[in-house]
């Protein structure tokens, strides 16, 4: 057998980005407590760098490297460059959190690195065990980030559920790839399609198989019935964390779910599609009613993440190019709302004082009226009101639905979209029609108020001119090779 060299030029975001993590590591040996502002430059000049990587200095089309083991194609382009984008905004929002509370320590940003570096693994994984690799690097950063402040208990806890949670997910969706390579003697995704493709090909183990890969891909997702360690972790992390973790990890959980069941698993869609639905419409159902009774914002935002993943996977699980535009459509955009809510809510977080609470909100609007506006966009944005892009990230998906006569799985949608909107519009009551306790006004560097503007507005751009956004996912999409 003769060996075929790689080539490392596809591979070049995923270079630069551990490259980058060696500079910032021996770079913050010798920063002081004092200038550890050096190492968040220093964070987004790499990321930077790795975005320019994956933007615009590859060609176009799809390139197979380390022996079809990796993927360059237009989809890792696209969500290479969005989960860089947030995974920068997140470093910025967390720098004054991190600071008032002592917490500032380039550990911080080189774990997220890490993390940033198994999701563009995930992304562009063209075989199952690169998958698995992307996404234990990936979660073994997120279990230390999450325990980062040791002096909390809180948090502690959360680490501790997450990581014994997520082992348990990791272990079965690694049973799952077992018993496919069993069933089909290869790992390469395009190659396991072929042999599932023939006649007589799928076996029980196939069907055992999908049905533990689900359950890896679900749990990584957050959606019901695995979705315990969802309210835990976001209210027991830094909100810092929480912000990471709410937002870039959900593209990385996407690329997965598009590798694994299109690319891989498409000749089978029979079996996994309604598995799909079901845990669809149960986050649907449960994570906006759950909401609902939640006085933690952070609870309920994870709630609320909850129900918006329902809106994903129905859309994904009708098996057409539309649904799926539909859901890469709204993973982007609900990753970019969820960044500008606990953006908000770093933002109203201060100095040994954690704004924790929805009741925390109220009278926001006396305090600082252009960030009540903000979090206006961001909440109506949620709710799916236009011209905001929420409402058309909804509407794709319903639109998808009823296009393969699953009009009743829309009609469910719909009407706890229109549930989940009491949520929303409490935290609008306490910031518009609650007096303050407090007229203190809220203090923040300019570099957080300006990128949370504009994280706020791109609600109503993206809004108003949604198509080519909804263009560039459709490219992608149509482009696979499934």
């Amino acid at each position: 057998m003769s060996f075929i060299a790689p080539q490392f030029a596809p591979a070049l975001p995923e270079i630069a980005l551990a490259i980058g993590i060696c500079v910032v590591l021996l770079a913050d040996l010798f920063v002081s407590e004092q200038r550890k502002s050096i190492t968040l430059w220093l964070s987004l000049a790499t990321l930077t760098v790795a975005a320019w990587f994956a933007g615009g200095a590859l060609p176009e089309g799809s390139q197979l490297t380390f022996s079809g083991s990796y993927v360059a194609d237009g989809l890792a382009r696209v969500l290479k460059l969005f989960t860089l984008l947030l995974v920068g905004v997140v470093f910025v929002y967390s720098f004054g959190y991190l600071k008032d509370r002592a917490l500032l320590k380039g550990e911080y940003y080189l774990l997220g690195l890490f993390a940033t570096l198994g999701m563009l693994v995930m992304i562009s994984a063209h075989s199952m065990l690169t998958m698995y690799l992307g996404l234990e690097l990936m979660s073994l950063a997120l279990y230390a980030m999450v325990a980062f402040d040791r002096e909390s208990p809180v948090a502690a806890e959360a680490a501790m559920k997450y990581f014994v949670l997520g082992a348990i997910a990791s272990g079965v969706l690694l049973f799952g790839m077992s018993l496919i390579y069993g069933a089909t003697a290869t790992l390469q995704l395009d190659q396991i399609a072929a042999a599932l493709a023939g006649e007589g090909s799928v076996t029980p183990a196939v069907l055992l198989g999908t049905a533990f890969i689900m359950v890896g891909i679900a749990f990584k997702f957050g959606a019901v019935p695995f979705h315990n360690w969802v309210p835990d972790l976001y209210h027991g992390a830094p909100t810092s964390v929480t912000l990471f973790v709410g937002t870039a990890p959900k593209l990385a959980a996407f690329a997965m779910l598009t590798r694994l069941l299109l690319t891989a698993l498409e000749p089978v869609v029979e079996v996994w599609a309604p598995m799909l639905t079901g845990l669809g419409v149960l986050s649907l159902i449960l994570g906006n009613v759950i909401a609902i009774a939640q006085s933690n914002i952070k609870r309920m935002l994870a709630y609320s993440t909850i129900g918006h993943v329902g809106f994903i996977l129905i859309a994904f699980a009708t098996g057409t190019a539309a649904g799926q535009q539909a859901a890469l459509f709204y993973t982007i955009v609900y990753a970019i709302m969820a960044a500008a809510a606990f953006g908000t809510v770093i933002l109203l977080s201060k100095r040994g004082y954690e704004a924790e609470n929805i009741a925390d909100f109220r009278g926001l609007n006396e305090r600082s009226p252009w960030f009540a506006v903000m979090m206006l966009f961001v909440m109506v944005s949620m709710i799916g009101i236009p011209p905001f892009v929420g409402f058309f990230a909804k509407l794709n998906v319903l639109v998808a639905l009823i296009n393969v006569e699953q009009t009743w799985i829309a009609v469910v949608a719909v009407l706890f979209s229109v549930v989940g909107a009491f949520y929303y519009l409490r935290v609008l009551r306490y910031m518009y029609f609650e007096t303050s306790d407090t007229v203190e006004p809220l203090v923040a560097p300019i570099n957080i108020r300006l990128v949370l503007s504009a994280n706020a507005l791109a609600m109503l751009l993206l809004g108003v001119f949604s198509e080519p956004l909804l263009a560039w996912c459709g490219a992608v999409i149509g482009s696979q090779a499934f």
